[in-house]
């Protein structure tokens, strides 16, 4: 199973796409507002899910937001929970 992260951004909006063997497996958005990255959706299509995806997806956006020096509002239940579960994005 190749996975492939993809990131595209249009103003103060942003998308990740999860590819699966080149298949849309998921996505993960956000906006921008007041210099914070706020994550508003996590989804992952049904027949993908409990493969540990989002959180590969999950840690990514994070890394990215990290690695840009942003700070991060997790709106999404699903990347609060991450959070919550990962101490090493405190």
């Amino acid at each position: 199973m190749a996975i492939e992260i993809t990131h595209e951004a249009d103003g103060d909006r942003g998308r990740y796409h999860l590819l699966v063997d080149g298949a849309e497996a998921g996505e993960l958005d956000y906006r921008m507002h007041e210099g914070r990255r706020v994550f508003v959706h996590t989804g992952v299509r049904d027949e993908y899910e409990g493969q540990g995806l989002a959180g590969q997806l999950a840690a990514r956006v994070l890394d990215d937001a990290r690695a840009e020096g942003l700070q991060i509002v997790p709106l999404c239940p699903y990347v609060r929970g991450y959070l919550e579960r990962h101490d090493e994005y405190a």
